[in-house]
């Protein structure tokens, strides 16, 4: 299995020579866990290069942080607990493994969330949402990128293109309403291929499909790469989309302690990351092998994703809203969404903190050899830090969306003495055709406008 560990919390000596068991399984003579099983496995599915899912997945494991809490629950108990980690690239073979009762907690986004709820009440494994890992409030964690210098220069170009995403993921659901919203048939008006995101950034770069819609971070690492550039800007849904915490239901009942420990260590990996964001950055970088400065697109301190727990309404809502888009593709039936979402354990785990609201992005500077990056008013006060500067990257957010971007891969408008940021061309011509004055600029020139 990809990414297998298993980490012992207590000394072998204590362990005694019974039945260890997936997801806290006791001995048949102790069925509830209660006191025969001296072992518990605890398996944990997670996508490590789906990083706004870190705070339950990739930082999670290399802080330890869950370990740590099941180590101060065996010492009360005399029980040895035993954390499995499974990394995968997508939501679909975790929901699979749930399904099949070899995965106890796992973290994917919205709609491959809906498609756990409803594959696991069809195969008597009911499923739990009980946490969020990251969002963004208006969809910008999800990207539609095209090679560079590609003719294609908005969304309507997609027509009739080959187009690749994986089917029945938060980025497929961005696509579909996409074309929807652009008058395209997302069934019949492009030619729609099914397949994991490594393998459409490789069909991208080979020149086989048109356009890549992909998660976080595929979009954003290509970008940084030089192998693509955006076409089309998620957030202009102005839909939420999120990544959340799935459980079994069983193991939910069985070890409701142990799932209360897990979200603990939840909350725990998510004020590291909001409290130290360049260190989360690298060290998230260190485990998946992504530049730490694509990580911190997504998860710094002004990134594209925001970190809290909290089922907020506004993302129940929104997974209500893509209900539809999953049984149009059927994918699922109906879905129960309220039945789903389980409040009581984060609830019960620990005290909410009291995070600060989602703030409007601001550019943000990383210099090389720095620990810390510095934040600005303006884009155009970044440009002028930005002179002379040894540079590891530069962040501007999207003058509508407010989708953070790297400053050298952004489309550049001059207005006036203001210079504005866009993650995509369109976004860009938009502005200026209501913006009778204003011209675009590439980089360079709107360096030398900002000095």
């Amino acid at each position: 299995m990809p990414g297998k560990k298993i980490t012992p919390l207590l000394p072998l000596a204590l362990l005694l020579p019974l039945a260890t068991g997936c997801g806290g399984a006791a001995d048949a003579d102790d069925p509830a866990g209660q006191g025969g099983a001296r072992t518990v496995t605890v398996t944990v599915g997670y996508q490590s290069k789906t990083i706004n899912t870190v705070t339950a997945g990739t930082l999670l494991r290399s802080l330890g942080y869950f370990e740590e809490e099941l180590a101060a629950r065996g010492r009360k108990d005399g029980v040895t607990y035993e954390v499995e980690w499974q990394d995968y690239a997508t939501g679909a073979p975790i929901t699979a493994q749930m399904t099949a009762g070899k995965i106890d907690i796992g973290s994917m986004g919205d709609y491959p969330l809906l498609i756990n709820a409803a594959r696991g009440r069809q195969l008597k494994q009911p499923t739990r949402l009980v946490s969020v890992t990251g969002y963004n409030l208006r969809g910008g964690l999800n990207t539609v990128v095209v090679a560079p210098g590609s003719p294609l220069k908005s969304l309507s170009d997609l027509r009739d293109r080959k187009v690749s995403t994986s089917v029945g993921s938060a980025a497929d659901g961005t696509l579909v309403r996409a074309l929807q919203q652009a008058g395209i048939d997302p069934d019949k008006g492009i030619r729609k291929l099914n397949q994991q995101p490594s393998v459409g950034a490789s069909a991208l770069n080979a020149g086989s499909v048109d356009a890549l819609s992909q998660f976080v971070a595929w979009p954003g690492l290509l970008a940084f790469q030089g192998r693509a550039q955006a076409l089309y800007d998620g957030a202009e849904l102005n839909l939420p989309t999120f990544h959340g915490v799935t459980v079994r239901e069983k193991f939910a009942k069985e070890r409701a302690g142990v799932l209360d420990d897990f979200l603990k260590a939840q909350r725990r990996a998510t004020d590291y990351l909001r409290t130290r964001p360049v260190e989360a950055a690298e060290s998230v970088a260190k485990e998946t092998g992504l530049p730490a400065e694509v990580v911190y697109l997504y998860n710094g301190a002004n990134g594209i994703a925001t970190f809290d727990p909290q089922l907020r309404p506004e993302l129940i809502a929104a997974l209500k809203q893509d209900v539809p888009v999953l049984k149009a593709a059927r994918l699922v039936g109906d879905v129960d969404v309220d039945a789903f979402v389980d409040r009581a354990p984060l609830d019960r785990a620990a005290e909410a903190p009291a995070y600060p609201k989602t703030a409007a992005a601001r550019s943000e500077l990383w210099l090389k050899g720095s620990a810390t990056t510095r934040g600005f008013a303006s884009p155009k006060e970044l440009l002028k830090a930005v002179k002379g500067a040894q540079v590891r990257a530069a962040y501007v957010p999207d003058a509508v969306t407010g989708t953070l971007w790297f400053a050298d891969r952004a489309v550049w408008v001059a207005d006036g003495t203001d210079l504005r940021a866009f993650v995509t061309p369109a976004g860009a011509r938009a502005y200026a055709a209501a913006h009778p004055g204003s011209r675009i600029v590439d980089y360079a020139t709107a360096q030398g406008l900002a000095s």
